[in-house]
């Protein structure tokens, strides 16, 4: 199997663990698809950097490793352990009319790339338009669930789009951009992930749709 073919096949598993980060009932568990998923995005630019011999994509790897996959996860984790992981508030639509969701999504985004026409995207449009698609997955979890960590994961999805789309257009970027998206993701996921502590801590809630006190 050419690494092209690798690429694109591999794009079908961070469709899947996007879909276990949205739909799973526990958000603990929605946290280990995450990290899961960033590991399969490591394995996908690893195959990039040897296919386009770029040493840049190499630090892109340790970096997303490090972050995505063992920090990131580990911040959420351990934050729904010591809030007890409740598996409510659940999705406000059904697993089906997410996954018509998603497949609209998956549908627009490889329209829309169809249309582009760059030499360095070509052989990967499939996984291009995985990455697109990553951003509405991203909103669809944040506009869907009313668990305040979800929506984290929610961010998280669509930061794992724009890091895909980054390194397919922009292999040859120096370093310091993919040492300030990590730095910048972990930084956010931080201070949401504190945020949603204290409303819990004071509010004794993680459903959006209690924080009535928040209310002008």
């Amino acid at each position: 199997m050419s690494n092209v073919t690798l690429i694109n096949s591999l794009t079908g598993l961070l469709i899947l663990t996007s879909l276990l980060v949205i739909e799973v009932k526990k958000p603990r568990w929605s946290a280990i698809m995450y990290s899961l998923q960033s590991l399969v995005l490591v394995v996908i630019l690893a195959a990039l950097a040897y296919e386009y011999e770029a040493e840049e994509l190499y630090l892109w790897v340790a970096s997303a490793f490090v972050t995505k996959v063992v920090l990131v996860p580990w911040i959420l984790y351990g934050a729904l352990m010591r809030v007890g992981d409740p598996e409510k508030p659940r999705n406000v639509m059904g697993t089906t009319p997410s996954l018509f969701m998603t497949a609209i999504a998956l549908t627009v985004s490889f329209i829309v790339v169809n249309q582009i026409h760059l030499r360095a995207a070509e052989p990967f449009k499939p996984a291009l338009a995985v990455s697109m698609a990553h951003f509405f997955f991203g909103n669809l979890c944040i506009l869907t669930q009313r668990n305040l960590f979800k929506q984290v994961l929610g961010f998280c999805l669509m930061e794992n789009g724009s890091h895909l789309t980054l390194a397919l257009l922009a292999y040859k970027a120096p370093e310091i951009v993919e040492i300030g998206i990590a730095t910048d993701a972990v930084f956010a996921v931080v201070i949401m992930v504190g945020l949603g502590y204290q409303i819990y801590k004071n509010l004794g809630t993680l459903d959006t749709a209690d924080l009535n006190t928040l209310k002008g």
